[in-house]
């Protein structure tokens, strides 16, 4: 996981023409063919005024005192750090197999959001073969193994508007000087496990932009850019798993094998929850959709495309980083998703938001907890309930409960086992407020 400081975040990946995307905001601005608007971006012949942009600070860089591993228990501390140790190895000895292989560094762009003045950009490099294409659908075990390259420059830019960086330090070393950024503002440099964080600061309409990345002498990659207006006053924050796509995540196995091994067609949508989203949608035709999920950035194209597939609206996932860092370690799924939700309160502070989970994952906890950090900030809270064999994967049994019990908060709180259940009762309570 990579959270900000108020300051910068993710980009997505290549899609083809034809894409399912929202209505109200999230028009597309144009209409040309992709491999037009690519050529276009990749010319030399750039605007020469760049666009400014920094790193983000992320909590590797602030871990609070109680995150770093030096604190955690002596077993504790050995175990992270012999993982650690090892999926270094492993990063190592893959490198050199990439390499003999003469495979070279491609971008992984992810969605970015922003607003009218600045943008949050992330983008992964990872080895890959020549004529691989970055986005592509594959099963989650392909992502999974993805290789990643480090301090590889990346070429940026903005709607053909070039970004100009400055790097200085670097995080999973505690901020000491890192001499290999000494390179051209015309590029950034990816981290040591490939992600790259920036900040761009710009004046934008708002709608969707494209952001193209180009690692060495690769074909330039493009990625939707959500820019969201000021005058946007209601938000949407879901989470994925269970939420909107069964992944039974409580039983480990079955979730392991949703994520890694099932193919990405065949995965269901959780019953209904297309319907509540596409209400949502008319009823607040700005809100913005923040698809909030404890899976690896490494599966965020297999996401991506069941959203489109499902026909929920479009918009930036938040996930996190699975690979093992100096100082946090890897962050639980609920101190991941409290972390970003918390972000998007400081991006939008003018925003109220919806919060959809399920209590599968210790959502009405995490959403309960928001809720009183941030009175007035939230608008209602959605928990789809899990049936007895999804939460534990044995048939339906007398005695059985949900994972999680309804969060106790000021906030009103509506559960259903499907969308259509949502439906019935939260969306009239939202156009009662709406009318209001």
């Amino acid at each position: 996981m990579r959270m900000i400081d108020n300051d910068g975040k993710r980009s997505e990946h290549e899609r083809e023409d034809g894409s399912r995307h929202g209505r109200g905001l999230w028009h597309r601005r144009d209409h040309e063919p992709r491999h037009e608007r690519d050529r276009a971006l990749e010319a030399d012949d750039m605007p020469t005024v760049p666009i400014p942009a920094r790193s983000a600070v992320t909590t590797f860089d602030a871990a609070s005192k109680h995150e770093r591993i030096e604190v955690q228990p002596p077993l504790i501390r050995h175990m992270r750090r012999t993982i650690t140790g090892v999926f270094g190895l492993w990063v190592h000895a893959s490198t050199a197999i990439a390499k003999r292989l003469e495979w070279f560094p491609r971008v992984e762009p992810y969605v970015g959001y922003g607003t009218e003045v600045y943008s949050r950009l992330i983008c992964r490099t990872v080895y890959a073969p020549k004529h691989s294409k970055a986005g592509a659908l594959t099963r989650g075990i392909v992502g999974m193994l993805a290789i990643p390259a480090a301090h590889v420059q990346v070429r940026i830019a903005i709607d053909g508007t070039p970004l100009e960086t400055v790097q200085i330090g670097e995080s999973e070393q505690y901020d000491r000087f890192d001499r290999m950024r000494g390179t051209g503002s015309e590029y950034a440099m990816s981290d040591e496990s490939g992600y790259l964080d920036l900040v761009a600061e710009h004046q934008l309409e708002p709608g969707i932009h494209h952001v193209t990345y180009q690692a060495h002498d690769r074909k330039a990659v493009s990625a939707d850019l959500f820019t969201i207006p000021a005058s946007a006053k209601v938000g949407v924050i879901s989470d994925v798993d269970d939420t909107v796509m069964i992944t039974q995540a409580p039983v480990l196995w079955k979730a392991a094998y949703n994520l890694l091994l099932l193919n990405p067609k065949k995965r269901n949508a959780v019953p209904g929850m297309s319907v509540l989203f596409t209400k949502l949608q008319d009823m607040f035709p700005d809100a913005p959709f923040f698809y909030l999920s404890t899976s690896p950035w490494n599966v965020e194209s297999s996401i991506r495309h069941f959203i489109s597939y499902h026909g929920f609206p479009e918009g930036p996932l938040l996930l996190r980083d699975l690979d093992p860092r100096p100082k946090t370690f890897v962050p639980s799924g609920p101190q991941h998703k409290l972390e970003f939700a918390e972000q998007l309160m400081a991006d939008f502070p003018d925003m109220r938001f919806i919060l959809i989970g399920d209590d599968g994952q210790k959502d009405p906890t995490t959403y309960a907890t928001i809720a009183r950090r941030y009175p007035g900030r939230v608008l209602a809270i959605g928990i789809r309930q899990l049936s007895p064999r999804e939460s534990t994967g044995l048939p339906s049994m007398m005695g059985v409960t949900a994972t999680q019990p309804t969060p106790v908060t000021d906030v009103p709180v509506f559960t259903g086992t499907t969308g259509a259940n949502l439906v019935k009762t939260m969306l009239p309570y939202l156009k009662q407020k709406l009318a209001q």
